[in-house]
């Protein structure tokens, strides 16, 4: 399984964002009007500091970005409800698709046939090939870079040298191969997969990686920063890298074919590369056209004073689905007692209170989010409380023999707040017997960790899951089969290494249900915290600022807890 881009995987320490040709007319048709009502039709303004990498669906892979365009303008077979409701909000719903898909052969197998009636922005109706032609895209890993890439693991499609045989639609080797695991009859497609895959709606909803695309506007890695819709917005002139751009309404989408998008603003700009203490000044002033604005900039810790009265209201502090926590070297820290020892004196309070304290941060028990519920259960090895224990971290020290190691902790620093938490979590491990050496690191990171020769002892991370199942976390992050190689450990950091662990990622991925795959990931885990594979400091919150004349706003439970754009409204 492929990882996240940096700029979501390593979100900043500091928790401030989380990293996602002419106008349209008027027409009877519910794309032009939105679902209509008092708060149809004005513009939308977006600010956000990261830019977005990708339009370009089978690319796509910052959350924010992936629930973005899955609202404005591409549709997937089956999406994410739009609600604040957990218990619902990690049910896909039919979108382009008739029903929520048909599974067989033991999850090995799914079938989705699409609605009448949904259409390009061409007026062209999209069909099933156009669906096969966009996850052909993911296996030409030589253009298509940086997005999730699940597909090439799963489709049943046999492999050479660690990838499939089939290479994609630009040189389209072994086509036939291809053929075989993904089959158009119709309206309807039938993706054939080498493993049971019960929660592969979840990776429809979650992604953009199988939504669809028309293979006559393809044109590579050029198509990166383009977008042709299926969905009620489209691309007016062109995405400025950097900049943003401007989506007006596309009148070929047809209200009665979505259940999910309301489509009420008759325009939405994107404007980045604006720092985010001034996005936020900006919307506690509330002037102009602030005053319609939404972001995923969270409110830093020294405006917190200012979130009181009326700009309150117009708040919103929320759990992301993001974890932050430690890995310890196996390389280097080969005795699982220095390691209890250095989760004994882990003080996750000290690490919150120095990153802007519960407003920025909940404690964090495990590398499942609760936000995955059906995963999710607090593990027992971190059982020395959120403030830690000095003194039974000493005791494990004098057990294993070292009361005076020396380790040095890498972090994603380059800003006080970053050095802040940092020292705020070196002290504790001080205070138990540790000799700390930080080592903050300014510019590239996650190049630097994936090096199975750097030299940390531990190392700092962050993770999200693609969708809401363990099946997103475990094996990507400890399966030493898929990460570890002489040149990179793909996503697991410390690199672990187990044969009972890994055997039990087999069985989960045998299961041919998202309940019973859940319980074997909590034995996984309870496992991994055993031998202190991984040490949790925190589950991160969002808390975003809006425009008094936004309307509708909810965070999403079904898009990663960011503001849900099938909704959002203004008042003119």
């Amino acid at each position: 399984m492929n990882k996240k881009s940096a700029s979501i995987l390593a979100v900043a320490m500091a928790g401030s964002i989380s990293l996602a040709a002419c106008g349209g007319g008027s027409s009877d048709k519910g794309g032009s009007g939105g679902s209509g009502g008092k708060d149809s039709g004005g513009t939308l303004n977006y600010l956000s500091k990261a830019g977005a990498e990708n339009l370009d669906p089978q690319r796509v892979y910052i959350g924010r970005d992936i629930s973005n365009w899955g609202r404005l303008w591409s549709r997937s077979l089956v999406t994410m409800p739009a609600t604040t409701d957990k218990a619902q909000g990690d049910k896909p719903v039919a979108d382009l698709a008739t029903d929520t898909g048909k599974m067989s052969d033991g999850g090995k197998q799914w079938s989705f046939t699409l609605k009448d009636g949904v259409k390009w922005q061409d007026g062209k109706d999209i069909t099933c090939d156009d669906l096969k032609y966009g996850i052909s895209r993911t296996f030409a890993t030589d253009v298509i870079t940086g997005g999730p890439s699940y597909a090439l693991s799963y489709l049943d499609i046999p492999q050479k040298d660690g990838l499939p045989i089939y290479d994609g639609p630009y040189k389209n080797h072994n086509k036939d191969a291809f053929d075989k695991a993904v089959k158009c009859d119709g309206k309807t497609i039938t993706y054939k997969f080498n493993k049971a895959w019960p929660d592969f709606p979840l990776a429809i909803a979650s992604l953009r990686a199988y939504d669809p695309f028309r293979k006559d506007q393809d044109k590579g890695d050029k198509s990166n920063l383009t977008a042709f819709s299926s969905g009620p917005y489209k691309l007016q002139g062109s995405w400025k890298k950097s900049q943003g751009g401007t989506f007006v309404r596309n009148d070929q989408w047809d209200a009665k074919t979505d259940n999910v998008r309301k489509a009420l603003p008759d325009k939405i700009v994107f404007q980045e590369g604006i720092d985010p203490v001034k996005i936020n000044q900006r919307l506690i002033a509330d002037r102009g056209d602030d005053q319609t604005a939404i972001t995923t900039s969270s409110i830093q810790p020294q405006l917190y004073g200012q979130i009181t009265g009326a700009v309150k209201e117009r708040s919103s502090n929320v759990q992301s689905p993001y974890i932050d926590y430690l890995v310890p070297n196996f390389k280097k820290m080969t005795n699982q007692k220095v390691r209890q020892a250095l989760l004994a004196a882990t003080n996750q309070d000290a690490w919150i209170t120095a990153g802007g304290g519960k407003t920025a941060y909940a404690n964090a028990d495990s590398i499942i989010n609760p936000a995955l519920t059906t995963a999710y259960v607090k593990n027992p090895a971190f059982k020395y409380g959120t403030g830690g224990n000095i003194e039974e971290a000493k005791k494990l020290l004098k057990e294993a023999g070292q009361t005076n190691p020396t380790i040095k902790f890498t972090y994603r620093g380059g800003t006080p707040l970053a050095d802040k938490q940092a020292a705020a979590i070196a002290d504790g491990w001080q205070k138990a017997g540790f000799t700390v050496k930080l080592n903050g690191l300014t510019d590239t990171y996650y190049d630097v960790i994936r090096d199975p020769n750097s030299d940390g002892d531990v190392y700092w991370a962050g993770w999200g899951a693609d969708w809401p199942s363990a099946s997103t976390v475990i094996p990507a992050l400890f399966d030493s089969r898929v990460n570890l190689t002489s040149k990179s450990n793909g996503s697991d950091y410390g690199n672990y290494k187990s044969d009972e662990v890994n055997k039990m990622i087999d069985e989960a991925s045998k299961a041919t249900s998202i309940d019973a795959a859940a319980e074997i990931y909590k034995k996984i885990d309870a496992k991994l915290g055993e031998e202190v594979a991984y040490i949790p400091l925190d589950s991160q919150k969002f808390y975003y600022l809006r425009g008094s004349k936004v309307t509708n706003y909810i965070n999403g439970a079904g898009t990663s807890m960011y503001p849900d754009l099938a909704g959002i409204g203004v008042k003119k």
